[in-house]
């Protein structure tokens, strides 16, 4: 991870992120829906592979949006994310 001067969201908002699916569907587990930081401008749920864009340093939560980019490898993931 980068410093966190150059993170689009602050270190503490990151922390406490969480995927909307993966919340719904796991309520059982704990701390569900954890993201990582990906390419500074997607963030990345593991449990289900949805996808959330920064834009303009903020995080699009919408479930809609995470299944958007659902069967988009993370490599593949524009960059920046596009506007809509």
């Amino acid at each position: 991870m980068t410093s966190e001067g150059s993170l689009p969201i602050s270190e503490d908002l990151l922390n406490i992120l969480r995927c909307p699916l993966a919340i719904q569907e796991n309520k059982d587990q704990d701390d569900p829906g954890q993201l990582e930081l990906v390419h500074n401008s997607w963030l990345v749920c593991n449990e289900n592979n949805m996808k959330y864009p920064i834009r303009d340093g903020i995080p699009v939560m919408l479930i809609d949006e995470g299944k958007k980019w659902i069967n988009t490898s993370i490599d593949a993931l524009p960059v920046p994310p596009p506007a809509s």
